[in-house]
């Protein structure tokens, strides 16, 4: 492992290749926040451009706070994850008060701050990815001990996972386990524990699901939304119509006719379907392909890192973001059920956005410090 002394010397520029990527897809959000929320934004606040200046306020927001992490030594944040993880546990928990937590949609998942609202799940997701990093680099050596090496950070996955499901947002919680289990993988642990602790996940989440009607009823509703066209499979029908009306080339910027009120949250967890709708094939090609190329640098960024730590750290974060993507994909294409996580840099959204462009910025600090 190269020494901080040595890292500045082999300083290099950071990906731009990632960066060039994350720019596009900014910008092809901006324009479908704008195209799909026009008309609730309408509906609601009588005017068309509420949503989509909030999303440009929060992007501008994001791209500071790139700049900025973008230039913090990655090193740094070894330092502070004990810090960082407290502060997000502080958060999970204080989003649970009633009079802090607001309660919108059935759930209590956003702390108002009044000039802006953010979800701590959302930290959490950054936060566990850090913690995770700096500990299973330190404990490579003893992860094939599970008491001693892999039970301290399950503990700490387990209470995160239980605190986000008391909101209750069980995508933001499959994103995280996902995440933290990919680290887990890559750092070494044994096969035989991720496939028990994978088996033990996945029955833990279907108990969670099977114990509630409705969630019962939203989960297996993608496999014949037809069954209850106007209730738990109202929202994939809707989705399933607005992409295939979009046929090759789409219909147009602006010119969907499901986000006329007929497909629910168009501009944030559906987005994907109102960009099909808009912009077809060739803009959903255009738009996983990037996804791609994001998937694909960051993955080099792993595997070009300078120390175990930044490795992690870099497919901590790519994965974090991909695994979003594939749900929200899979969710809008009815090929896994419907939970409401939003589409990384494309979905309205403040507090997701500001915590993904973050996490880019990391990235590119990780990429600035190859080894040669």
């Amino acid at each position: 492992m190269k020494d901080n002394n040595k890292l500045e010397k082999n300083k290099n520029k950071p990906d731009f290749i990632i960066l060039l990527t994350v720019m596009s897809l900014l910008m092809i959000g901006l324009i479908m926040v704008f195209s799909a929320s026009s008309i609730r934004s309408f509906n609601i606040f009588g005017s068309s451009f509420h949503f989509f200046k909030r999303q440009l306020m929060t992007a501008g927001l994001g791209l500071i706070a790139m700049i900025i992490t973008m230039n913090i030594d990655y090193h740094l944040y070894k330092k502070f994850s004990k810090l960082i993880l407290f502060l997000t546990f502080f958060l999970l928990i204080i989003v649970l008060i009633p009079g802090i937590g607001q309660f919108r949609g059935g759930s209590r998942r956003w702390i108002d701050l009044g000039f802006f609202g953010f979800q701590p799940s959302g930290v959490a997701k950054l936060g566990i990815v850090i913690y995770f990093s700096h500990y299973l680099s330190k404990k490579r050596d003893k992860l094939n001990d599970f008491i001693n090496g892999l039970l301290p950070v399950l503990i700490i996955l387990g209470l995160t996972f239980l605190l986000i499901l008391l909101e209750p947002d069980l995508g933001t919680a499959i994103t995280i386990a996902l995440s933290a289990f990919t680290l887990i993988f890559v750092a070494g642990a044994r096969i035989l524990h991720i496939t028990i602790l994978g088996f033990s996940g996945v029955l833990a989440i279907l108990y969670f699901i099977y114990s509630s009607d409705y969630r019962r009823e939203r989960f297996t509703a993608f496999l014949d939304p037809w069954e209850d066209p106007l209730d738990s499979g109202y929202h994939i029908i809707q989705s399933l119509l607005a992409l295939g009306t979009g046929g090759f080339f789409g219909v147009g910027i602006g010119n969907s006719k499901q986000k006329f009120l007929y497909l629910p949250e168009p501009g944030t967890d559906f987005i994907f379907a109102v960009l099909g709708e808009e912009l077809g094939f060739v803009g959903v090609f255009i738009v996983i392909s990037l996804y791609l190329l994001f998937f694909w640098r960051g993955i080099r960024i792993a595997h070009r890192a300078p120390d175990v730590f930044g490795s992690l750290l870099a497919i901590g974060i790519t994965s974090m973001i991909i695994i979003q993507v594939f749900i929200n994909i899979g969710v809008v294409s009815a090929t896994i059920p419907v939970t409401g996580i939003t589409l990384p840099f494309i979905s309205y959204g403040g507090s997701s956005l500001l915590i993904m462009l973050s996490g880019v910025g990391i990235l590119l600090n990780i990429s600035s410090n190859f080894k040669n």
